[in-house]
């Protein structure tokens, strides 16, 4: 039974929102308050899993009073998505953003999913979130087919002698695709090069 305690401003909301928690026989509602001014001493009585918190049109204004209830999970229920500092609220422990607008199912999953520790974000607020693009600062250049099969041997740790037998081609050219294999995977040495191509997929152990 996870148990949740529900704070918003607004009666109408609280008991929106307290009836939707006891629509679940999974969860109960242990308390309910209009300010988390009121709820400090009552959060740590009760122990709820989770504070299904309605932020209302205001958010910011509930910022300074989040410090009251420190290592509490919280799920929010925000008006506007937009307007949230992003920031603000993880840094004082919100684990849940939803919106107003979300439906019971999903407030119901996500006091779940908050109650097992996880984090959940409606779509919309990872709209908000900054976005790095994946970069690769030396992309890997693709090794020939011959280099391939070089690469492959010195994976079973033949040297350039035993590869240019296997291969029925001269010591130099062995060499010559070795440099090669160093230069396009960035490496040094054989073993770096080996481990790469396993990293890479192009060994397989």
């Amino acid at each position: 039974m996870i148990r949740v305690m529900v704070v918003a401003a607004s009666s109408v909301m609280r008991a929106g929102l307290s009836a939707v928690v006891s629509s679940n026989p999974q969860l109960t509602v242990v308390a309910s308050a209009s300010d988390l001014d009121v709820v400090s001493k009552e959060i740590e009585q009760l122990q709820p899993d989770v504070v299904l918190l309605d932020l209302g049109s205001n958010p910011e204004s509930i910022w300074s009073k989040l410090q009251l209830i420190q290592e509490q999970q919280i799920i929010a229920i925000a008006e506007d998505i937009d307007g949230i500092d992003l920031e603000a609220a993880f840094r004082l422990g919100i684990q849940g953003i939803l919106s107003s607008t979300s439906t019971e199912a999903e407030i119901i999953a996500g006091v779940e999913a908050v109650a097992s520790g996880l984090v959940v974000l409606h779509p919309d607020v990872l709209q908000l979130l900054p976005m790095r693009e994946k970069t690769v600062p030396n992309p890997v250049q693709t090794l020939t087919h011959r280099e391939m099969e070089v690469l492959g041997m010195l994976g079973y740790g033949l040297g350039n002698k035993a590869i240019a037998k296997r291969l029925q081609i001269s010591e130099h050219t062995v060499k010559f695709h070795v440099s090669s294999i160093f230069q396009k995977l960035g490496v040094s040495t054989r073993v770096e090069a080996v481990t790469a191509g396993v990293r890479l997929g192009l060994i397989m152990l």
